[in-house]
């Protein structure tokens, strides 16, 4: 699962790679593009008219769209109208090396003939192995600065032989679990592609044990695994709505849902929206990494917010890392809190949110 809000030491963190960026202002030129910004901020650059910011970060696009100074595609799902486009293009490096090889493939279909690639990171982040990977498709290149405990690469790409298809980096797997078998749609950089996680399979075990009421929403959806089982596995339950701050979730859920004949509506955002309705369950597997650090306040967040979602009589069905101290936030924000399942590395938490007492309105 994979929404996840940034905390003021990670946004401090974040900015390194900027810093280290505008330090090497001459190195962009022309129409510019930004990829993988997890900040909802730009650096100051040269530069001809609004650059192309893409990002995976439903909050980051959100918050950028607001300031009206860029171009914001949510996302790897380019119009045709992009190829060739950009003379620079700046790629943050991501915490997946997979996603790097799929944002170099995109890279070579933006850029333009002479066009140039930026690459920039901090080492803690796998700077270098990243370099490698850059020079592995372009030998060429070469670092120009060491600086913010980072570094900054640059390029220039071979063109694309075919044009960038984010479809054509979809790949599918099985999942059979307690009673209901799922084909799940996977790409680069979203969480446990390609297998069934721990805490999910801990998660859906006590679904089977353990029904629940519909209408349902899956917090942190991921690639769509609970829902699309849900339905599966209880077919009179109905939709399961989905959210998701990701975009290759969000773009890999509602696959998951079409495959499988699943119902529902799946959003992108960060952190519940303010249009969602309300629910006789909520489910989550929530994250608690943002980039590579230890970070709950996203679940914390949710925890606080979720009760305004949650019918009264309404269950909260939450899996975790048995480290993580959620239960007594589950209890103040929620209801009283009982464990439905535990084992060395999880725990499966349920809480009911209490209905009002007679002739009460909640305040």
């Amino acid at each position: 699962m994979t929404a996840r809000k940034a905390s003021n030491r990670d946004q401090t963190g974040g900015r390194n790679p900027l810093a280290a960026l505008e330090r090497n202002a001459e190195l962009v030129t022309g129409r510019t593009g930004l990829l993988g910004l997890s900040l909802p901020e730009l650096p100051d650059l040269p530069g001809a008219g609004q650059p192309l910011v893409i990002t995976e970060h439903a909050g980051v696009a959100a918050a950028l769209e607001r300031r009206g100074d860029c171009r914001v595609q949510f996302g790897y799902e380019l119009s045709e109208t992009e190829r060739g486009s950009l003379d620079t293009l700046v790629i943050f490096v991501p915490k997946a090396r997979e996603t790097l090889v799929m944002q170099l493939a995109l890279a070579r279909d933006l850029l333009s003939a002479q066009g140039r690639l930026v690459l920039v990171g901090e080492k803690r982040e796998g700077i270098a192995g990243a370099a490698r990977q850059l020079q592995a498709v372009a030998p060429e290149a070469r670092k120009v600065d060491s600086a913010r405990h980072c570094q900054v690469w640059t390029a220039r790409l071979p063109a694309a032989e075919t044009p960038f298809c984010a479809q054509q980096w979809v790949q599918w797997y099985d999942v059979d679990c307690a009673g209901a078998r799922i084909s799940v749609a996977g790409v680069p950089g979203i969480f446990s592609d390609g297998r069934l996680d721990e805490g999910t399979a801990r998660l859906l075990e006590t679904l089977a044990d353990t029904p629940v009421r519909g209408p349902v929403l899956d917090f942190a959806c991921g690639a769509g695994v609970i829902g699309a089982w849900l339905q599966v596995r209880y077919p009179e339950l109905g939709p399961v709505d989905g959210v998701d701050v990701q975009a290759q979730a969000v773009f890999c859920a509602r696959q998951t849902y079409e495959r499988n004949g699943a119902k529902g509506d799946i959003l992108a955002s960060d952190g519940l929206p303010d249009q969602l309705g309300s629910y006789l369950t909520v489910i989550t597997n929530p994250p608690f990494h943002t980039g590579v650090r230890i970070d709950t306040s996203m679940t914390e967040s949710f925890l606080r917010q979720v009760g305004r979602h949650l019918a009264p009589g309404g269950e909260l069905r939450l899996v975790a890392n048995r480290f993580l101290p959620y239960q007594e936030l589950i209890e103040a924000h929620i209801g009283p809190c009982r464990v439905l399942a535990e084992d060395k590395r999880f725990t499966v938490y349920q809480a009911v949110r209490q209905r009002p007492a007679s002739g009460r309105g909640r305040r």
